[in-house]
């Protein structure tokens, strides 16, 4: 009976922490509520420091995960089920398996930090670190999926926004971590009351440092403004490929063009259903006319293809410059592409994905010279991944995200997506354009703020003034390196103070304190 009891109770505190990780999501964009996010870690990270095993640890970063993943990603059913054709209880329980998978990450980070047997170390050095580790693997690893890195939840207003043009989105989110953890250690020490009081100075400092920060200007304007118009078809994702649909659809997009001209004009991804050899004649010279009119290009969405057969998710420019393109490098598993085929070649059977065996664009793609601009366009979820994205920095004076988040229907997508852009903006130093099928269409400024946007799931324009900067903040000079190199020295210090053997210790360690 006893024994019962402990495994009940042990069930009901990892629910508890479940339900801390999903209030977690509460941070991150359209709510904001990034302090909501903060007491979330610290609740996590003071069970962690006094957790008695690392399996304990494990245990409670996996709740947390769980819950964190399910509320925050639960918009991988609607994509599956509603736009995938995939069975209600198959796409549910595909969603619990991926949301279970990156819950192995949180639960990594929570176990290795509890085979430190010091508590405070635990608290200070392991805690933060093995959370950053984890968030940059999970952004790389079988492609990377980097979305919900907390590191998102101070953009743009948070205090610790101003960090992200030196050290990136993880970096900003280590520095999170490491808030949460000085200030779980504060409330968790037992004892005088100064030392505590140490550990929110010290989170304080952090955060006073990052506020101060937001007033540096990494970037300079380049040349005067720019008009441009961002288009919002709102093309249902059931009709959108449908051939019946087509002529409406390319009718749509030339009558939104030509009512807000501008020199650059930007419409979605995949924004004209057909092959850019498909495209017929007279409507490509009308469009090229259009852009050439007001001194300018129009930038297009839409499949190219090769001469080898093979074809590619793509941008291509028409207007008063030579016609342009860029391809999507970074494709998505599953949906733009299938990996291992002899293994999962029956998904193509189940998910009714057109154009789902993209090939990828070369790595070496140069910004597209339209618009009076430099334009680094990228394409759908490409912008999540700063590292990628300062490929073509400095030289782009510009950054444009094309997008159809039409597979993710009413939820949180759209809105987390955005704020990844404006993530890019801010590391940047540049304003980000997004043009996409149902929203969230923007114009963000260099700053990472959205300063003009569509309603979602409502056909648009959105005009406004373009602004090209020159320059390079620390971020697009360096990447990641400086951040992976201070962490990689925080682990040799960890391995000096835990020596082989260290960590079985910890459970005989934390069991004496008083």
């Amino acid at each position: 009976m006893a024994s019962a009891a402990r495994r009940g109770r042990a069930i009901a505190s990892l629910a508890l922490y479940a339900l801390a990780g999903a209030l977690a999501v509460a941070g991150f964009a359209p709510y904001g509520l990034w302090p909501l996010t903060l007491l979330s870690l610290v609740l996590l990270f003071a069970a962690c420091g006094r957790a008695p095993s690392a399996r304990r640890g494990f245990a409670l970063g996996f709740a947390w995960g769980l819950g964190f993943f399910l509320a925050g990603v639960s918009w991988i059913f609607v994509s599956l089920h509603d736009y995938g054709d995939m069975p209600a209880g198959l796409a549910a329980l595909a969603t619990l398996l991926f949301c279970a998978f990156l819950a192995l990450f949180p639960a990594a980070a929570g176990g290795l930090a509890a085979t430190a047997a010091n508590p405070t170390l635990r608290l200070l050095l392991a805690l933060p670190l093995a959370w950053g580790v984890s968030e940059w693997v999970r952004g790389w690893i079988f492609t990377g999926f980097p979305w919900l890195a907390v590191g998102y939840t101070q953009v743009p207003d948070g205090p610790l926004a101003g960090f992200a043009p030196l050290v990136g989105a993880y970096g900003v989110g280590y520095l999170f971590a490491l808030v949460a953890a000085l200030l779980a250690w504060a409330a968790s020490r037992r004892g005088p009351l100064a030392p505590r009081l140490w550990g929110v100075a010290a989170a304080a400092a952090c955060c006073v440092a990052g506020l101060a920060l937001r007033d540096a200007s990494w970037t300079t304007p380049a040349g005067p403004p720019t008009s441009v118009s961002l288009l919002q078809g709102n093309v249902s994702q059931d009709m959108k490929w449908r051939p019946e649909a087509t002529l409406a659809t390319l009718r749509l997009y030339a009558r939104q063009a030509a009512a807000a001209p501008a020199r650059l004009t930007v419409m979605p991804e995949t924004a004209l259903p057909v092959f850019e050899s498909d495209l017929p004649e007279t409507y490509r010279t009308a469009l090229a006319d259009l852009g050439r009119a007001h001194g300018g290009d129009l930038l297009i969405g839409m499949p190219t293809g090769d001469l080898a057969g093979a074809y590619y998710n793509s941008v291509v420019s028409l207007g008063a410059a030579p016609t342009q393109r860029y391809s999507k490098i970074h494709l998505v598993p599953f949906g733009e592409y299938l990996p291992w085929r002899p293994l999962w070649g029956w998904v193509l059977d189940v998910l009714h994905i057109p154009l789902s065996d993209f090939a990828r664009g070369a790595v070496d793609q140069r910004p597209l010279a339209i618009g009076g601009q430099r334009v680094a366009a990228n394409i759908c979820y490409e912008d999540a991944f700063g590292e990628e994205i300062i490929r073509q920095l400095p030289e782009a004076t510009v950054l444009a995200n094309v997008s159809n988040l039409a597979w993710f229907g009413d939820s949180l997508a759209p809105w987390q997506h955005a704020q990844m852009s404006q993530m890019r903006a801010l590391e940047t130093g540049r304003m980000m354009l997004r043009a996409t099928n149902t929203g969230l269409t923007a114009i963000i400024d260099a700053r990472g703020r959205i300063v003009a946007a569509l309603p979602l799931f409502q056909p648009g324009t959105l005009s406004g003034s373009l602004q090209g900067y020159a320059g390079a903040t620390p971020y697009v000079r360096y990447g990641n390196a400086p951040v992976l190199a201070f962490w990689a020295a925080l682990a040799v210090a960890w391995l000096a103070l835990y020596p082989r053997g260290a960590g079985r210790g910890c459970t005989a360690t934390l069991r004496r304190r008083p």
